[in-house]
């Protein structure tokens, strides 16, 4: 049994592999905070696990104190962490980043999972151009990352996510509060100026890697969507990019890593 971890910025998503059951089916969560409860509600997942873990594979994106006392679970259970780092190739997807191995192992990871839906998908239609894939993860930090029909990682962007923007409004200002709710197309109190213009930032955001990928390959990008603050932006882009074809994908990152365990 192969433990799969994507250790993000407020949580651990949770996995596992095996040769002969396939993927688990539901994912499980743990926050990591307070981390004095981590080790603890780790061991439970791992104890209620079919078989026993063997080894483990993840990112990490939360530092080092996070990543030590996951090891240390891990290896008391016999399943020691191999934590994985991006590269320049691997698979069929090529990184273009200026230095491929400062690619966060997150992002990459998880556009090694949208090539394998692409080819599982069988996106392609004979006679007709391929465009790009726009892949947008909303979590504590929102990234809009473009792989193209060649499936080159071509670069992407970074910014504050939902929660992030709102919180950073609430702590940055004297007078503005923590905010929630729907946009709304003219705000006429403080919280709907705030909630809306947070979705309008993110959509914004997308929009704008979206189109520069239809200029550059002359079609209009597929655009694929993730991450726990994709409800709070879902009406804003579905309604401002109506044009595109939108689909969710539960978890590119696990995905990645599933990837990586067969091979």
């Amino acid at each position: 049994m192969i433990v799969l971890l994507d250790v993000g910025n407020s949580r651990i998503k949770l996995g596992w592999q095996h040769p002969s059951m396939g993927r688990e089916p539901t994912v499980h969560a743990i926050a990591l905070r307070p981390l004095e409860a981590l080790p603890e509600l780790l061991r439970k997942w791992l104890n209620e696990l079919p078989i026993p873990a063997t080894s483990a594979w993840g990112v990490n994106v939360a530092g080092s104190v996070v990543g030590q006392r996951i090891e240390q679970v891990l290896l008391e259970a016999g399943a020691p962490v191999q934590w994985l780092l991006a590269s320049t190739n691997q698979f069929e997807v090529r990184n273009a980043y200026d230095h491929p191995e400062q690619l966060g192992a997150d992002r990459w990871c998880a556009l090694l999972g949208l090539a394998e839906h692409l080819a599982d998908s069988s996106q392609t239609t004979a006679g007709k151009p391929l465009g790009a894939s726009v892949l947008a993860t909303f979590g504590t930090a929102t990234t809009i990352d473009t792989l193209s029909p060649a499936r080159v990682f071509e670069g992407g962007l970074i910014l504050p996510g939902p929660a992030l923007m709102r919180q950073s409004l609430a702590q940055g200002t004297a007078n503005l509060p923590l905010a929630n709710g729907a946009g709304n197309n003219f705000p006429k109190n403080t919280l709907q100026a705030i909630s809306t213009g947070v979705v309008a930032a993110q959509a914004g955001a997308v929009w704008r890697q979206c189109l520069v990928a239809e200029q550059q390959y002359g079609v209009a990008p597929k655009l694929y969507v993730t991450g726990g603050g994709w409800p709070e932006v879902e009406t804003e882009i579905r309604a401002r990019l109506s044009h595109l074809d939108i689909s969710f994908i539960a978890n590119p990152v696990l995905d990645g890593l599933a990837r990586m365990t067969k091979n």
